[in-house]
């Protein structure tokens, strides 16, 4: 039946929110937006429906106040999607961090809520926003039911000797200190219609599935499963991203506290200075240093380079892990849109069975497609991510799943 269920997905963080109203079962957008700057004096509301965009500049003070914008955004009488919240039948939240409590997408609770503050240590940026997302959409929302879709939970399948670090286990065993992974709903939807682009059932593939915008990471998909993920305890290891190190020696924090860096310094520093933006100097995005490198700036050639061979060397170990696989799938912003940094990632893999096709790969942007040589043993497949449109999903599976329950 058309628009069985109008579903709001909503994407927290500390000081905005990305929203999309859907039409489920169909999965047909119906209006999508951003209210950022939450906090500051000058904020921003911006929302497109059916091509038509509603902006409201105004100062935003908290996640309340923002709801309260989008309610008048989404139900405005000219360029609004609905005639009243009373028409949205559930929403779902991405939620960053589920530690080891959830293997999927869970109904939201009292008890779930405390679950997600509790991990907030582990995700000191996200989990708290994430939680006061959901705390003001129950509010604006009433007696609506909400989904939490964790970016945890798809990795819950990787085992304890990929998980593992070589602490003391009582690190473990007392304070949780594992590798967790993240971006997991973006690699769990790539990996899902990879399979099914391949003429494959969703358990019956092996990929390398890379995750590739301002941040970062690759996962190695067994049979369907996660086994092995770049990022660790936090999104802060494994690839060089946008302002992240990634993976580092950890005797380097050591030195650095010992010529007068502060721990709380060097975690900024870590997280918001490095990356491309540390390396270059000059910008945390691709693009911007695509054009940099063009005129012969050599610190943005670097960082380049940089960036690519650390996703090179992870998918060469991944490929280890899994014994080969049948496709390298690229996603996100880069992964999606950018030629020539998948170029570069790919030269000189032709002995490993990997061979991209020039023509190809130019011509595909921000669309599913292959971008690999007829000759290549290892396809390469672009897949563009819909992490919201896979949150809308599962909501809609579980509410659907309660209601027959009752």
């Amino acid at each position: 039946m058309r628009g069985e269920m109008k579903i709001l997905v909503l994407n927290c963080g500390s000081s905005s929110i990305k929203y999309q109203l859907f039409e489920m079962p169909e999965n047909i957008v119906l209006a999508k937006g951003l209210v950022q700057r939450i906090g500051e004096a000058h904020s921003e509301a911006r929302q497109n429906t059916n091509g038509s965009d509603l902006v409201v500049n105004t100062e935003i003070g908290d996640h309340q106040q923002a709801m309260g914008i989008i309610e008048k955004m989404l139900t405005d009488s000219t360029k609004g999607a609905i005639a009243s919240l009373s028409e949205i039948q559930a929403c779902g939240h991405r939620v960053v961090h589920g530690g080891e409590a959830f293997t999927g997408s869970v109904v939201c609770s009292t008890e779930l809520e405390s679950v997600i503050e509790n991990y907030s240590e582990l995700a000191p940026l996200h989990n708290p926003a994430n939680l006061t997302g959901i705390r003001a959409a129950k509010k604006m929302l009433g007696a609506a039911p909400h989904v939490a879709c964790f970016d945890t939970a798809f990795h819950q399948s990787i085992p304890q000797k990929a998980y593992l670090y070589a602490l003391p286990y009582e690190f473990y065993d007392k304070h949780q200190i594992r590798k967790y992974g993240f971006h997991g709903t973006s690699h769990r939807f790539v990996a899902r219609a990879a399979a099914s682009f391949l003429g494959k059932h969703k358990y019956g593939v092996d990929l390398i599935t890379c995750h590739l915008g301002n941040g970062c990471s690759i996962a190695a998909i067994k049979n369907g499963k996660s086994v092995d993920t770049s990022m660790g305890l936090t999104p802060l290891e494994g690839l060089v991203m946008g302002t992240r190190t990634g993976d580092l020696d950890p005797a380097i924090i050591f030195h650095l506290i010992r010529k007068g860096y502060k721990p709380a310094e060097l975690d900024t520093i870590f997280n918001k200075k490095s990356g491309l933006l540390g390396i270059s100097g000059l910008s945390n995005d691709v693009r911007d240093l695509e054009q940099k490198e063009k005129v012969g700036l050599e610190s943005a050639r670097l960082a380049l380079d940089i960036f690519a061979y650390r996703i090179k060397k992870y998918i060469g170990s991944y490929l280890a892990v899994l014994n080969g696989c049948d496709a390298i799938v690229l996603t996100g912003g880069i992964g999606e849109n950018s030629p020539v940094m998948r170029e570069r990632i790919f030269r000189d893999l032709e002995n490993l069975g990997i061979e991209l096709d020039e023509s190809k790969n130019h011509s595909l942007r921000g669309t599913i497609g292959e971008i690999h040589a007829p000759d290549s043993k290892i396809k390469i497949l672009v897949i563009p991510t819909d992490e919201e449109g896979a949150i809308a999903r599962d909501t809609y599976a579980l509410v659907r799943e309660k209601e027959l329950a009752v």
